[in-house]
């Protein structure tokens, strides 16, 4: 018999999620419990679903992927967009393949906390956004004309978010293309679907510059494994404006190759400076956006996640 969502209510992985700014050692720690505990790692990670991206991703290695069975890595063409609910599917499906392999304990390990949150809470169903729609809201102009726009098409959805929201406002814009409905009715008529499995959630904290100087050591190990190389591949095969081409790393590495970046000194400084901003961001989001979450040191989320782990694997829970 086919397993499906429904059928595994009373049996199924028990969900735990490992977040940390970006350089906090999350995935080598989540790799090493599942090796412990023989657990498979679904992969939220807005970078490590793309092919061709490797490096700027810190992706697991090949040898780490044959180590431990990974979900949600190099499902996307780079110039194809990923959201939440792509996520949420993935997800799902994940689930339903790792109980039938009878694990019991599935790893959600990646830096898109956004992405998290948005699964926890519900997504409601989309519309399908075509190509055009997409070409209409970029050809409005900046992201200022576009929230100019939304307020005046929908000024109750337009005041729930922040104007400089960028995936929020063009979503928005695309919702009005494609059904003509302002995205506030749209929503109130296609209401959030609950996720239907609880998920545990540990956070690893660092000090400020601890992180800094880890941050400044992947930046470096990225640019002596070719990071450079990596993008320009990318460079040469792809729109400049394709999504996986936005990503800290990559955008300085095009930077470089177009002459904006003078010097590999000064590109290795942007990558590091752009991606300790992106961890400030993801330290603020994950300390205030989930109601239930463990913050601790990486020593102790080591110990806290081993112990939860052992107490499922036992039927302690």
């Amino acid at each position: 018999m086919k397993l499906t969502i429904n059928s595994m209510v009373e049996s199924y992985p028990r969900l735990i999620a490992l977040i940390g700014s970006s350089g906090s050692g999350k995935s080598a720690l989540a790799h090493k419990l599942a090796l412990t505990f023989d657990c498979e790692i679904f992969s939220l990670d807005s970078l490590s679903i793309y092919q061709e991206i490797d490096i700027a991703s810190a992706k697991p290695t090949l040898q780490e992927q044959n180590e431990v069975c990974y979900y949600a890595l190099n499902i996307l063409k780079p110039d194809q967009p990923s959201n939440a609910m792509l996520f949420k599917n993935l997800l799902e499906q994940s689930i339903i393949d790792s109980r039938a392999k009878g694990k019991k304990v599935l790893l959600i390990v990646g830096g898109s906390s956004f992405f998290l949150k948005s699964i926890i809470e519900g997504l409601s169903p989309m519309p399908q956004i075509l190509p055009n729609h997409k070409e209409k809201v970029q050809s409005i102009g900046d992201l200022n004309a576009k929230y100019m726009l939304l307020n005046t098409l929908d000024s109750v959805y337009a005041q729930k978010i922040t104007p400089k929201d960028t995936y929020r406002v063009e979503k928005a814009l695309e919702i009005y293309f494609a059904t003509n409905c302002a995205p506030s009715v749209y929503f109130a008529s296609h209401p959030k679907v609950p996720f239907a499995y609880p998920i545990e959630i540990f956070c690893i904290h660092w000090e400020r510059e601890t992180l800094r100087k880890r941050i400044a050591q992947r930046t470096a190990k990225m640019m002596e494994q070719g990071i450079i190389e990596e993008a320009k591949k990318l460079w040469q095969h792809y729109e400049s404006q394709a999504p996986a081409l936005q990503c800290i790393g990559i955008k300085e590495c095009i930077a470089f190759l177009e002459s904006r970046i003078s010097s590999i000194k000064e590109l290795e400084e942007m990558i590091f400076c752009h991606t300790c901003q992106l961890a400030k961001r993801q330290r603020t989001f994950n300390r205030t956006q989930f109601s239930r979450i463990t913050h601790d040191e990486f020593d102790e989320i080591e110990k806290k996640l081993s112990l939860r782990i052992r107490e499922i694997i036992d039927n302690k829970y």
